[in-house]
């Protein structure tokens, strides 16, 4: 499983930001030709994305399309599938049977240009009061999907719901996105923006609230914003200890008969030491985009 700690959010025809978009320490860019691109830049963008996604780079290059229900969404699908692209991010996904369909797209895609099958991840933003309805149907239509991600502007505004700064308004439609994940088999989900870029606090307790409720990162709109998303969604160093102390005390243990013992006071058996492995392999994989980006 790769890290998705941060996805960072950027216009597909701001020369100037795509150009630095990809060294500023995500984990992936969402290069969109959906909400940030004007309708009559939108052909063009396509353009420029195809070019930049052709750039070398050290984290992974996704596209927002625009919505199935869109004149534009078939078009930028056969435009920006190709080498170099690594996933699309398909906005407002509301049923299963849209959801299938543009995976079906996907893989006549794929197959006209000699890419491998279901190459190209499919991420789907889920931003709707029907979306969030719909969850058990969309994330167990059995698609290529591995990962959804939840879009909170779009759904305040859809459900007349007030995005306020402690986001409690939020709480039910996240743990829904992060139940139906699990028991339909995906990973972790992404979470939604934080749109005020002056509040640095607000956005740290945002993504230290969503680690909680068990999402795996946060898209974001500015590059400001991700040394905090990544720092909150990285083992600290005191948990990262604690869970090799783990990790190595286990495995004594287990050859010796056990499964069950104590570290420190605490109690640990098997949901303890599969949180502390989750725990080092992420940090491996932290240590290892590091050095790539290096």
């Amino acid at each position: 499983m790769a890290l998705f700690r941060t996805l960072l959010f950027a216009p597909g025809n701001h020369a100037r930001r795509v150009e630095k978009v990809f060294t500023v320490g995500a984990d992936g860019v969402i290069l969109d030709l959906e909400d940030a691109v004007a309708v009559a830049e939108k052909p063009g963008t396509r353009k420029l994305i195809v070019a930049a996604l052709q750039r070398p780079r050290t984290c992974r290059a996704y596209v927002r399309v625009n919505a199935m229900d869109t004149p534009f969404c078939y078009a930028d699908l056969v435009e920006v599938v190709g080498p170099g692209l690594d996933g699309i991010i398909l906005p407002k996904v509301e049923t299963a049977s849209g959801l299938l369909a543009i995976d079906w797209v996907l893989e006549q895609l794929e197959r006209e240009r000699g890419l491998a099958r279901r190459s190209i991840d499919l991420v789907p933003i889920i931003e709707t009061a029907r979306g969030i309805a719909n969850l058990r149907e969309i994330m167990g239509a059995g698609s290529r999907v591995r990962r959804c991600s939840f879009g909170a502007g779009d759904f305040t505004f859809d459900a007349n719901v007030v995005w306020t700064r402690d986001e409690a308004e939020l709480a039910h439609a996240r743990a829904q996105m992060v139940i139906q994940s699990k028991a339909n088999g995906l990973e972790a989900p992404l979470d939604s923006v934080w749109v005020d870029l002056q509040d640095m606090d607000g956005l740290e307790a945002s993504a230290k609230a969503v680690k909680r409720m068990g999402f795996q990162g946060k898209t974001c709109i500015h590059p400001n914003q991700i040394p905090v998303i990544n720092r909150v969604f990285s083992p600290t160093p005191e948990e990262l200890a604690f869970a090799r102390k783990v990790v190595d005390a286990f495995a004594a243990a287990e050859a010796a008969g056990s499964a069950a013992f104590q570290i420190d006071g605490k109690f640990v058996d098997y949901p303890i030491v599969y949180r502390a492995q989750r725990i080092v392999k992420d940090q491996e994989e932290i240590e290892a985009a590091g050095r790539a980006a290096g």
